[in-house]
C-alpha cells in the first residue's frame, strides 16, 4: 500500500508516519508538509528509506490532487482551514480519506463522496475518535442506554505540572485556546440544554471524577452530547449526556475570569494587530513545554448506563495514553495519529468500502479496531456493573 500524510511532519502526522513505516502492508508514505526539513524531523524516528517527502509550492489544491491520485489511502492532518481542500482532492481523485477533524464543517460534500464512491472517513482521532468507536462498542452490550458520559483530555504527569495552569501543551495551543470558547450541548432529564461558550467554566456545569493512579480530575462541557448519542439506536430514551475535557482541578476558576474580561476574544486589538486569544497562544505557549524526559497523559472515560434484559447496567472504559519517552512522541500524538493510522490501512485494504462522509461510530469496526490499538500498546479497561 501506498498512503499519503497530509501535514505529516506536525505532532499528530510525525506519529501516523512512525506507524505507518512500522506496518509490513505499508510500502511508500508521501509525506506533505510545507517544511522544507523533513527528513530532520522524522530522523531517528522511523525508517526514511520508505518515506517520499513532497513540499507544496503555491496553490494547495494541485499538489493535493496529483499526490492523491498516486496512493491507495491518505490521512488529512492539515491546519482545519485545509480540511475542504484535502476533502475535494480525495473526492475528485477517487482516494479514500482519514480526517481528524469535526465532519459538520464539510457536510455539503457528502453528495460528491457517495457520487464518487469514495470514503471520507471525518472525525477520526482521539476525542472525537476512539471514544465514537467505544460509543459503537457500547451499544451493543445494552437494550436500551438512558445516560452516556464522556471524558476525554490531555494533562502532565503529575511531576511535569507547572503552577498556576498545571497544563502543558501537547498539541496545537492555539486549538486548545479556542476550545475554551466553545459552545456545548448536554442533555438533562431527557432535554437538551445548551451551553453557552462565554459559561462553560460556570461551576454548575463543573464536576470531578476519579481516575485511578492520578486522583480527581476537573471536568467541564466541550462537545455536542446528543449529537453522537442520536447515533445510537439504543438511546432513543436518553436522560443524561455530556462530552466533557478532563483537566486538573482549578483549569476554569483560572480560565472563567479571563474569559469574562476578553481574553478569549477572536476579535482584533485596535493598534495591536492580534486578538486576545492570539496574544495569550504567542505569551503562554513558549512557557508550557514539556522537558525530553516529562510525560503528557491523555485520559479517557466513556460511562454508559440503561438496561439489559430487564436489568440495570453501568459499563466505563477506562484508557491512559502516555508519552514515549524513547521516541518523544507524545500520548496525544499517538492518540490521534495511531486511529489515523489504522483507520486509513483499513480503507486501503478495502475493509471500509462505504462512500460517502463516515463516521467512526458507524462504519469503523469497534472490534478489529480495538485489537490493533492493543497490538500499538493502547489498551481501553472496561468494567461492567450491575444493579
Amino acid at each position: 500500500m501506498k498512503i499519503a500524510v497530509l501535514g505529516g511532519l506536525g505532532l499528530q502526522g510525525r506519529a501516523a508516519i512512525a506507524d505507518l513505516v512500522a506496518s509490513a502492508d505499508v510500502e511508500e508514505v508521501v509525506c506533505v508538509d510545507t517544511a522544507p526539513n523533513g527528513a530532520a524531523r522524522l530522523g531517528g524516528l522511523t525508517d526514511l528509506a520508505r518515506v517520499r517527502f513532497v513540499v507544496p509550492e503555491g496553490a494547495i489544491a494541485p499538489v493535493l490532487a496529483n499526490v492523491l491520485a498516486g496512493v491507495d489511502a491518505a490521512i488529512d492532518l492539515l491546519p482545519q482551514p485545509l480540511m475542504r481542500e484535502a476533502v475535494q482532492a480525495a473526492i475528485t481523485t477517487r482516494t479514500p480519506l482519514v480526517t481528524t477533524n469535526y465532519g459538520k464543517t464539510i457536510v455539503d460534500l457528502a453528495p460528491a463522496a457517495e457520487a464518487a464512491g469514495v470514503s471520507i472517513m471525518t472525525e477520526c482521532g482521539l476525542d472525537p475518535g476512539i471514544d465514537l468507536v467505544l460509543y459503537a462498542r457500547a451499544a451493543g452490550q445494552f437494550d436500551a442506554i438512558t445516560a452516556i458520559d464522556s471524558y476525554c483530555g490531555g494533562i502532565p504527569e503529575p511531576r511535569a505540572m507547572a503552577k498556576p495552569l498545571c497544563y502543558k501543551v501537547s498539541w496545537n495551543f492555539d486549538m486548545v485556546l479556542m476550545s475554551q470558547n466553545r459552545d456545548s450541548v448536554l442533555v438533562e432529564n431527557g432535554k437538551r440544554v445548551d451551553v453557552p461558550a462565554g459559561q462553560q467554566h460556570e461551576n454548575r456545569f463543573i464536576h470531578e471524577i476519579e481516575v485511578a493512579g492520578l486522583g480527581r480530575l476537573e471536568a467541564f462541557p466541550n462537545g455536542d452530547a446528543p449529537h453522537y448519542a442520536g447515533m445510537l439506536a439504543a438511546a432513543k430514551g436518553l436522560q443524561r449526556s455530556g462530552r466533557y475535557s478532563l483537566r486538573w482541578p482549578g483549569w476554569s476558576a483560572f480560565w472563567a475570569p479571563l474569559k469574562e474580561l476578553g481574553f478569549l476574544s477572536e476579535d482584533k486589538v485596535p493598534g495591536v494587530g492580534a486578538s486576545p486569544r492570539e496574544f495569550l497562544g504567542r505569551l503562554l505557549g513558549p512557557q508550557l513545554q514539556y522537558g525530553a524526559d516529562e510525560k503528557d497523559l491523555c485520559v479517557m472515560r466513556n460511562v454508559f448506563t440503561g438496561t439489559q434484559d430487564g436489568r440495570r447496567k453501568t459499563v466505563m472504559s477506562d484508557l491512559v495514553i502516555e508519552r514515549d519517552l524513547a521516541s518523544g512522541l507524545f500520548g496525544m500524538s499517538l492518540g490521534v495519529g495511531y486511529p489515523a493510522s489504522i483507520v486509513a490501512q483499513m480503507l486501503a485494504r478495502g475493509e471500509i468500502t462505504e462512500p460517502g462522509l463516515l463516521n467512526p461510530l458507524l462504519h469503523v469496526p469497534d472490534g478489529r479496531f480495538l485489537d490493533e490499538l492493543a497490538r500499538r500498546g493502547i489498551r481501553v479497561s472496561e468494567t461492567i456493573d450491575w444493579d
